[in-house]
């Protein structure tokens, strides 16, 4: 069932999808239309500038990850009924890159620079645009998501290649899909300049009058047709984090839907930072919500 090579897995190329779909049609794949266990694998930001060894914000250990994400999709296809994935999609201006911000002498900041609201209220730091909205974005993620600001490298620049799903895992997608006659559903966010957006389901500061700028309950709610949802991507602490807890909160008061979610946890890694250890942080959140329903699984257990 293999028809990709692990090594190909970090390094940029096209992949061959007309001999992929070749591949796929000659396998003679049950359609998924005939499943009758729904599963859906949600795949959060698989891309380049993640994954790649020289991504702008490569995450340490997504390689191993992809390699595993792969060889699950491939060992498991017959049982994966459709697959899913977001793209993190950026311009160059947005409240957590460094243009955004500027301090006395005209600086802009590094990227990990944690920008809180006393920053922001003392003068150390100043918004270039939006400055009104910028002063209370700054308290309002404090009070409301518990959070500071932290700036980022540029990464998933739209039209960038780092924007680009890894091409091994892409392939991977193409043969699904082929093969089990299901398209793949494709989720752009984080694209409004003036909010960050690591679950794929919810802005973290919400702008109700933008395309995205609240809870997505359609995709929400269309993932709740399945009767398990597989999480894997990029990074643990964050996009895959956030999205997780997006899910909890939605389904606080209804067991039997968080129940269904399926948390691959070596099919991701975490966000290194000199000085603050995700992996810890996202580790104890994903334990608490496993008390609270969620299952931590990895690619070598059984669908189930």
């Amino acid at each position: 069932m293999n028809h990709y090579h692990p090594e190909n897995v970090g390094t940029a190329f096209v992949p061959d999808i007309p001999s992929l779909v070749a591949a796929s049609t000659a396998a003679k794949l049950p359609p998924a239309q005939a499943d009758d266990r729904r599963v859906m694998l949600l795949l959060v930001d698989p891309q380049i500038d993640f994954i790649h060894a020289d991504g702008a914000l490569s995450v340490p250990g997504a390689v191993a990850d992809t390699r595993r994400t792969i060889e699950w999709i491939y060992n498991n296809i017959e049982h994966i009924t459709a697959i899913a994935a977001s793209l993190d999609s950026h311009i160059p201006s947005q409240i957590f890159f460094p243009t955004w911000w500027k301090n006395a002498a005209g600086a802009h900041p590094d990227p990990f620079t944690p920008i809180t609201s006393d920053d922001v209220e003392a003068g150390r730091w100043t918004p270039v645009f939006e400055e009104g909205w910028s002063r209370y974005y700054v308290h309002e993620l404090e009070s409301a998501a518990k959070k500071e600001l932290m700036i980022w490298p540029y990464h998933t620049l739209i039209g960038t290649p780092g924007h680009t799903i890894t091409p091994a895992l892409y392939e991977a997608i193409a043969y699904h899909a082929a093969g089990r006659q299901s398209p793949p559903t494709f989720l752009h966010k984080g694209a409004i300049p003036k909010t960050e957006h690591y679950s794929l389901l919810e802005p973290e500061v919400k702008v109700p009058d933008q395309s995205q700028g609240t809870l997505n309950t359609d995709f929400l709610h269309m993932l709740a047709g399945y009767d398990l949802v597989y999480v894997a991507g990029q990074a643990k602490s964050h996009c895959v984090l956030e999205t997780v807890t997006s899910v909890m909160n939605y389904y606080a008061d209804q067991p039997d839907e968080i129940a269904k979610w399926r948390v691959l946890t070596d099919c991701m890694s975490s966000v290194a930072h000199p000085a603050i250890d995700f992996e810890a942080l996202a580790m104890a959140t994903l334990h608490d919500y496993a008390a609270r329903g969620l299952t931590l699984v990895t690619s070598q257990d059984a669908i189930g």
